[in-house]
């Protein structure tokens, strides 16, 4: 049996091979592309150590993104292919007394990973969980992108008219968001007339808002103690970024239809758990991939970044531990969306919530402590593949979960 190790770069990665026995060096450290040329080079290596595929396993780092393209194809040809975490050949690397740090060296590093067996590794042999996995990211970016085009629309509203906030309970509702799209300052506002702003504002709110709002606006606008700065310029670009609001919104629920449709097939049980939809659970089911990489909680707890750093210098031991925040940031990212959603909404979770409370907890205190519960119950339903089922599974969970 042997091992590749190969070290991933952008545009160019670096092979070897050992003997899986005793780790002789077969094939001394080779360059080849990353490309259909360096993917032949790479395979008659390989068939000049020995013509059957079965005999070799292969090892590469999962280096940002650029691993999956060979990854794939090497799938494609028959290979067992194992995606090591770039942390876990670092812990060997570490253990050279001499700090060195070249492609061939990595690679070797690699191949003596696969061959000591200590890691885990990334399994994506289905391509669904890795394309939900890439829009449930581009969901994530696109709300990123419209919470700040918000931010930037409220920051020049202060400046042309402040007291607009104030009109509506929320400024980029739909009714609001309709009338920017048309007026911005004071002046736009008093010299538009007043039956427009009521046609608009009747239309966005489906009739609930009407002639009253459209006066309220005209008053506020008339009294609104704005900058004297030029305000053309800046209805100018509140015009273009409510434009690119809408935009956005309309790409998210064109991705959360896409998700939802891709996610369906899996058929996952982490959906029954309260506070957690399809998109929400397409995140966390893709971030998490094959279950069976992690073979404990514990493990799993770690990918997430939710465990517990530890600061210890001589005699000292620090006490109010964070988290450690490595891993995969969309998991713990959907972890406390989760979490959130669940204290608005569980009994169980509020209850725990409000126990927490009373012994000194601080607030994010207690949300990281909800989603390590969570995580645990998500890593139980996966592993075992059963039912988070209302009663019997809610009450067995959640009574653990409040007497911890």
């Amino acid at each position: 049996m042997y091992i590749v190790g190969i070290d991933i770069a952008k545009f160019s990665h670096q092979g070897i091979i050992i003997s899986k026995e005793n780790g002789e060096v077969l094939c001394k450290s080779f360059k080849f592309q990353n490309s259909h040329e360096g993917l032949n080079l790479l395979l008659q290596k390989i068939r000049e150590v020995s013509p059957v595929i079965s005999d070799f396993e292969i090892g590469m780092e999962a280096t940002g993104h650029y691993w999956l393209n060979l990854y794939t194809h090497l799938l494609d040809n028959g290979f067992t292919i194992h995606v090591i975490n770039p942390l876990q050949s670092d812990a060997l690397r570490n253990l050279y007394l001499r700090k060195q740090k070249t492609d061939s060296i990595d690679a070797k590093i690699i191949a003596q990973v696969i061959r000591f067996g200590q890691y885990s590794e990334t399994k994506l042999k289905d391509g669904n969980i890795l394309a939900i996995r890439e829009l449930c990211r581009q969901r994530f970016y696109l709300v990123d992108k419209g919470a700040d085009l918000k931010r930037k629309i409220g920051v020049m509203m202060d400046k042309i008219f402040p007291e607009y906030k104030s009109i509506f309970s929320d400024m980029f509702g739909k009714s609001s968001i309709a009338l920017l799209k048309k007026y911005t300052t004071p002046k736009e506002f008093l010299q538009a007339e007043t039956f427009k702003i009521v046609q608009i504002i009747k239309r966005a709110s489906g009739g609930k808002l009407g002639e009253r709002k459209a006066i309220e606006i005209k008053m506020t606008a008339k009294n609104s103690f704005y900058s004297l700065l030029d305000s053309e310029n800046y209805s100018v670009m509140i015009k273009q970024m409510v434009e690119q609001i809408e935009l956005n919104e309309f790409h998210i629920f064109q991705l959360e239809k896409i998700i939802q449709k891709n996610f369906e097939p899996f058929k996952s049980k982490i959906t029954q758990i309260p506070g957690i939809g399809e998109v929400l659970g397409a995140s966390i089911f893709s971030e998490i991939g094959d279950i069976n990489r992690f073979s404990s909680i514990k493990k799993l707890t770690a990918y997430a970044g939710i465990d517990p750093s530890v600061r210890q210098s001589g005699e000292f031991l620090g006490t109010e531990n964070h988290m450690s925040k490595r891993g995969s940031p969309y998991l713990r990212r959907a972890l406390w969306i989760a979490a959130f959603v669940t204290v608005n909404h569980n009994e169980s979770i509020i209850s725990l919530y409000n126990r927490r409370k009373l012994i000194g907890k601080s607030h994010f205190q207690i949300m990281g402590f909800i989603c390590h519960k969570l995580l645990n119950i998500i890593y139980s339903i996966l592993k075992n593949n059963e039912d988070y089922k209302n009663q019997q599974c809610k009450n067995q969970q959640w009574t653990n979960l409040l007497s911890s």
